[in-house]
């Protein structure tokens, strides 16, 4: 499991967070499914107990897991993430084609190009 890359200017605990909001969200961790223990992923990644702590705060900080007092993390409601996800990126898109509609460049070009790269990466 790489969830670590130390060439990456992030924090570690942001990693960590942004690898299990990916897993969430495509639905290789299901509802209420446990995470594992804090203590358990810092050994596995070979990181402090604290850093691992920080990044279980910041996914129930977003909703993506709940943690149950003397059980653990566990998984929240998939869908209701990836309805949430959907929204913000919608929103993200539609202000990027407004952009570039003020830019003079159309709906179908920017579509275009886009699919191409996706072809290429």
């Amino acid at each position: 499991m790489k969830i670590i890359d130390y060439q990456d200017s992030r924090p570690i605990y942001e990693q960590i967070a942004a690898y299990y909001r990916r897993m969430i969200l495509m639905g290789v961790m299901e509802t209420d499914e446990q995470m594992p223990s804090v203590r358990s992923l810092a050994i596995e990644l070979s990181t402090n107990p604290n850093t691992v702590q920080k990044a279980y705060t910041a996914l129930e900080r977003d909703g993506y897991i709940y943690t149950v007092k003397g059980r653990g993390n566990f998984v929240k409601g998939r869908d209701e993430l990836v309805n949430v996800k959907e929204e913000e990126l919608v929103e993200k898109v539609s202000r990027l084609f407004q952009e570039a509609n003020e830019m003079g460049l159309s709906y179908e070009d920017i579509v275009r190009k886009a699919e191409e790269r996706m072809k290429n990466d």
